[in-house]
């Protein structure tokens, strides 16, 4: 029998069976096991550009003097001081310099400089070649989620949700402990230390445990990156999402997306960080808080629902390890998140 019959064959024999026939099997989760990359020791040097928006060689100051700070050695981009409009640079200006990044072997670790917009335009151009074959810890939030994200659907390769740059105190004695602590705990990160986090109990928690590969990031860029080559995959993982500057109609649309993607169906745990929300116009208020908009999306699943959770854009932002698996617990009177 040749090819083309055996297959219409197994067609002609499925339509016989009852119930076969219309069944749809489940998407797969293609996603690369997840592998870390070495962590820093002393001497070590970290790698400071600008794949979004611009800063200056002045802003970056505290982080470079911190991280001499703490032993490591830094190199700053060609891409620090320049502008072009909102942008560190041009298009192909950033992508070059985060490029030299990603193939320097003395370079183990890349802090991007800020956040804003740019990522998604330069993110096609960059050749990761090197950069599978000798991995190294990119540090950053906020639009920085493009590369998290692309890291762990192509990759598996982990990386470190956190402040960058432009959130280091300008004189560490005088800083508030908890912006000492978040800065920290890039450190810590970056040293191989597992990362485990005490949360504060929020009435509107969903209770449970969960384990799983820890994924996400920013909400909006999570929602514009659906279709792409940095699609995120988020089954049997445990997905944490914040925003910032976002109405709250725009927020239910932006959950509706995940649901409706299938993003939210098989997930092992949700963790919903910090959301800074526009006030609504008056007279057309939404009506609802982020967490009935959350609750409401997830109410048929089973899996642990965090809410309040210290990340974000805000100053209680922990650094967290996206493709490293983790443990969440949400119960009456523990709320914990720990690295394993």
């Amino acid at each position: 029998m040749n090819r083309k019959k055996f297959l219409s064959s197994l067609v002609v024999a499925g339509a016989a069976v009852p119930g076969l026939a219309y069944t749809t099997l489940p998407e797969l989760d293609l996603s690369p096991a997840p592998i870390l990359p070495k962590y820093l020791r002393p001497g070590d040097t970290i790698g400071i550009t600008c794949p979004a928006g611009y800063i200056t060689e002045e802003q970056i100051q505290p982080a470079r003097l911190q991280m001499l700070d703490w032993g490591f050695s830094v190199q700053v981009g060609d891409t620090v001081g320049k502008k072009d409009f909102t942008f560190g640079g041009t298009d192909e200006e950033r992508a070059r310099d985060f490029q030299a990044m990603l193939d320097d072997p003395k370079i183990k670790a890349i802090m991007c400089a800020r956040g804003g917009y740019g990522f998604v335009r330069i993110i096609d151009q960059l050749d990761f070649t090197k950069f599978t074959a000798q991995p190294k810890w990119i540090i950053g939030f906020s639009d920085v989620t493009v590369l998290h994200c692309h890291l762990n659907r192509n990759y598996g390769i982990a990386s470190i949700h956190s402040k960058m740059c432009n959130s280091f105190p300008d004189d560490w004695n005088k800083a508030e402990p908890i912006q000492v602590d978040t800065i920290l705990s890039i450190k810590q990160a970056l040293m191989g230390e597992k990362l485990k986090y005490p949360i504060a109990i929020h009435p509107q928690n969903k209770l449970g445990r969960a384990e799983g590969t820890l994924v996400g990031g920013n909400l909006k860029t999570i929602e514009t990156l659906a279709g792409s080559k940095s699609d995120l995959r988020t089954t049997d993982k445990i997905l944490f999402v914040e925003d910032t500057g976002e109405y709250l109609y725009s927020i239910d649309r932006m959950f509706w997306n995940l649901k409706r993607t299938g993003k939210l169906k098989d997930l092992a745990g949700l963790i919903v960080g910090g959301f800074k929300v526009k006030p609504d116009d008056p007279g057309e208020e939404f009506g609802r808080t982020v967490q009935q908009i959350v609750l409401e999306k997830v109410q048929h699943y089973k899996y642990p629902v965090c809410f309040d959770f210290p990340v974000g854009h805000q100053r209680n932002n922990f650094a967290l390890k996206c493709g490293v698996r983790h443990r969440l617990v949400v119960g009456d009177n523990e709320v914990s998140l720990k690295e394993i």
